[in-house]
């Protein structure tokens, strides 16, 4: 039997994460080694998001609430890695994953946060040393005072191991913002 045969009939037929029916295809969940266990059955519309991750639509994605919880484990990476993308900690942290499986994810996380570079609330690339402008008034939490909008932060650094933010200097105190609350100065 093909692999899209096996994966049609595992998912029934419909898409293994939102359960959409359109242009269904099959989707390798990398690093594979190309066997039905580590690829899917999507629908052309979460294929297409998962493929040009600028395309990402949230609301759309509010299907991995219930794939997330998938016996299949590729089922269960991919939805691990699309929440981590969409910045879903909340939902991330009450997925379980056997060690080796969590393993999986993870990697597939770290070969894409090494080449996509963070940009700013409107899609221009930032680099440690530049200086960006908070664009919203941001609480910062722990350290009593609110990050003004308007604010200049200059020479901010990008951390190794938090994706989706910046590290500078706020009122003297060295803190972690998040870049869609950031525009390039």
């Amino acid at each position: 039997m093909s692999v899209e045969k096996e994966l049609e009939v595992r998912s029934g037929g419909v898409c293994e994460l939102c359960g959409g029916s359109e242009g269904m295809s099959v989707l390798e969940v990398a690093p594979s080694d190309g066997s039905a266990q580590q690829s899917i059955y999507l629908c052309s519309t979460c294929k297409e998001q998962i493929q040009d991750p600028d395309k990402i639509d949230e609301t759309h994605f509010n299907c991995l609430n219930d794939s997330m919880w998938s016996d299949t484990p590729a089922v269960a990476v991919m939805s691990y890695r699309l929440l981590k993308s969409l910045g879903r900690e909340d939902l991330v942290d009450m997925i379980y994953m056997e060690d080796d499986i969590k393993a999986w994810a993870d990697a597939g996380l770290e070969s894409e946060s090494k080449n996509a570079p963070l940009k700013d609330s409107n899609g221009v690339v930032l680099n440690a040393g530049d200086s960006v402008v908070i664009i919203k008034d941001l609480e910062v939490k722990g350290a009593g005072f609110t990050a003004k909008r308007g604010t200049m932060v200059k020479n901010i650094t990008i951390p190794q191991n938090v994706d989706g933010h910046v590290e500078g200097r706020v009122n003297g105190t060295k803190i972690y913002l998040k870049t869609e609350f950031l525009k390039k100065a």
